[in-house]
């Protein structure tokens, strides 16, 4: 797996042995292509990171910061492992919890994104109660976008609290909605 475009355009990403499914090149190619500019200078978050390739890649092109959220252990040194080697340590900080309780120590810590990517493991109700928590942590700026990844036989609602969405992609087995908060 490499970063496909950017600064860092070219370098690999370490996988992650096992059961974890990271977001394909082509999906990650088409979720930055629909992006556009919503990634330059942004505040990104990273739910369910993995080997952090989405955050990594938003880096890459330009975004400012990225908090990423990882509990999974094997997942975790990885994606610190991968953060290294890109020397992105300045630009990144990892939260090594479940997304949960990230969510609710970014809302103590009166964080605010322009740009989440939600991209939980693939089956049951996952991305539905993640959205849903993500959108009353209340930590996405008006205006920001919410990129959510998950298996096409998932149904993911038009609107969670102030989130709206936008646009529906479909990848293989791969659904990609893109949220808007409003």
């Amino acid at each position: 797996m490499r970063v496909i475009a950017g600064s860092l355009k070219g370098r690999r990403l370490a996988p992650v042995r096992g059961l974890i499914r990271p977001t394909g090149a082509k999906v990650r190619e088409a979720i930055f292509n629909i992006l556009g500019n919503v990634v330059a200078e942004a505040r990104v978050l990273d739910l369910f990171a993995g080997t952090g390739a989405l955050g990594i890649e938003a880096l890459s092109r330009g975004a400012k910061d990225a908090v990423f959220v990882e509990d999974h252990p094997e997942s975790l040194k990885v994606l610190r492992r991968n953060l290294e080697s890109l020397d992105l340590g300045d630009r990144s900080r990892v939260l090594p919890v479940s997304v949960h309780t990230a969510l609710k120590k970014l809302a103590v810590q009166c964080e605010k994104f322009n740009l989440a990517f939600l991209d939980p493991p693939y089956g049951g109700e996952k991305a539905v109660t993640a959205l849903a928590a993500l959108a009353a942590a209340a930590i996405i700026s008006p205006g920001a976008w919410v990129v959510a990844e998950h298996s096409r036989r998932d149904t993911l609602p038009e609107a969670a609290g102030n989130l709206e969405r936008r646009e529906l992609r479909r990848y293989g087995d791969t659904q990609v909605d893109f949220y808007q908060a409003v």
